[in-house]
């Protein structure tokens, strides 16, 4: 921890944690606006805007990383502070006549434009009239201060607020510290002894024996690589991507069908992250000429405790999660294997992900850029749909607004829609490496491969191999 003088006052200021420094890695190589998060919440119902504004800034308040800021010091190192509180207005944007597409354009441009990175508010947070009678509010919020689970909790505490203040509701419990959660993460950091053991597990996994890429347009990359280097044992490949333009895909599957896959989930007890890695690795395995050996890069949240839930901030690390399954294991012996395997990366899920990709690949001696996952998957399972606070039945509407650009080739998040909790697959993808066309395909057998399983989760590997 240093101090800072910062417009005169005195100001305790922190290190970068490592899913921070992951972020700030990512604009060194991609466009500032890489890091900027535009999201949108609208009801179908007038609102009190004075109301709205006044539970908006008390969201502020609570939530303390959307007051985090940044300042380097004489070297160039970034470090980050708390401002105590927040003046700046909250327009009303009344987009009411337009249409909705344009909406979003208009959205998505705003978006784009990166915030300045020190001594500077790392979110807008803006009031909207959108088309059809529906309003809400509009944030563009920086990466390297909140991920999805920060911004929508922050997002449903201003709905909470205004409830409270418009219905008279009970008013959303406190946030915890999310200083204090940032000192501990730094103590971990610290070459504490929970390092060291999360290190030597990690150092077990790359060494025991090299993964083998898969990817998510079949095996055409691999090998023009292998001729290429020369190497037609390689088992790496890289995505080549020469520009950082990128584009979003977003599929709905519908009520019925995702509350089949949650049943599923439910009856068999497991988890819908692990469901949907058992068909993301099966598309994989299909589309590689039913290679076994399956790698996909897992985002964890790292929330496990209740500081980690309710303190905000950015959490999100990422790991390679491997699994080898021979065609004669059954659909649900394969979706727990991926438990036990995700339990294991979860217990070792605080290391610093971008020193594990610099260890893997010495260790390795793979290129610089060249992987062994070419796809990588985050389940959201919060929404704004939340029991406890009664409110007026109204539709929803919730957006995730482009930037323009991504920081890796193909990035696919799952999140249930806040009306009816049907699942959405968002896509996002860079344009020059990934087209269209091959994720509606990959969408497309990702479902099949879905359905095939939990119609019956005794059929084998091989069997839903041939089927699909």
């Amino acid at each position: 921890m240093k101090e800072f003088n910062i417009n005169g006052a005195v100001m305790k200021c922190y290190p970068l944690t490592a899913a921070q420094r992951m972020h700030f890695y990512t604009i060194k190589f991609s466009p500032p606006q890489v890091l900027c998060i535009g999201t949108g919440v609208y009801v179908k119902q007038e609102l009190d805007f004075v109301k709205l504004k006044e539970a908006i800034y008390k969201a502020y308040q609570m939530f303390e990383t959307m007051r985090l800021r940044f300042v380097e010091d004489e070297d160039g190192t970034m470090y980050q502070y708390i401002s105590p509180f927040e003046e700046r207005d909250i327009p009303l944007n009344d987009f009411s006549n337009w249409k909705e597409e344009d909406v979003y354009k208009e959205l998505s441009r705003r978006t784009s434009i990166p915030f300045e990175r020190c001594n500077s508010p790392m979110n807008v947070v803006e009031m909207v009239k959108m088309p059809d009678g529906y309003n809400g509010i509009y944030s563009k919020i920086d990466h390297m201060t909140m991920d999805s689970s920060s911004i929508i909790g922050f997002s449903r505490t201003v709905i909470e607020i205004y409830c409270a203040l418009v219905y008279g509701t009970a008013m959303p419990k406190p946030m915890m510290s999310y200083i204090a959660q940032l000192e501990k993460d730094l103590a971990y950091e610290n070459d504490s002894e929970a390092k060291k053991r999360d290190e030597k597990f990690w150092m077990e996994e790359i060494s025991r024996s090299e993964p083998m890429y898969t990817d998510f347009a079949g095996q055409g990359r691999l090998l023009t690589q292998r001729r290429e280097n020369g190497n037609p044992e390689q088992r790496w490949a890289r995505v080549v991507s020469r520009s950082p333009e990128a584009s979003i895909s977003v599929f709905h599957l519908d009520e019925y069908a995702s509350v089949r896959l949650m049943k599923f989930c439910e009856l068999n007890r497991v988890t819908m992250s692990s469901l949907l890695m058992m068909g993301m690795r099966t598309v994989l395995s299909k589309f590689n000429d039913d290679e076994k050996d399956v790698s996909v890069k897992c985002n964890v949240s790292r929330r496990g405790t209740l500081s980690e839930k309710n303190s905000g901030g950015t959490r999100i690390h990422f790991f390679p999660l491997r699994t080898i399954m021979e065609p004669e294991m059954t659909f649900l012996d394969g979706i727990k294997l991926i438990e036990a395997e995700q339990n294991k990366v979860f217990r070792h899920a605080n290391y610093d992900p971008i020193e594990l990709t610099r260890k893997r690949g010495e260790y390795w001696k793979i290129q610089p850029g060249a992987s062994y996952e070419s796809i990588s998957l985050t389940y959201q399972p919060l929404t704004l749909k939340n029991n406890t606070v009664k409110m007026p039945e109204v539709d929803y509407k919730s957006y995730w607004y482009t930037n323009g650009v991504a920081a890796q080739p193909l990035y696919l998040t799952v999140m249930h829609r806040p009306d009816d909790n049907g699942l959405n697959f968002n896509f996002e993808y860079r344009t020059d490496a990934v087209t269209k066309q091959e994720m509606e395909f990959f969408y497309y057998y990702l479902c099949r491969v879905l359905f095939r399983g939990i119609e019956d989760e005794n059929r084998t590997i091989g069997e839903i191999l041939e089927l699909i």
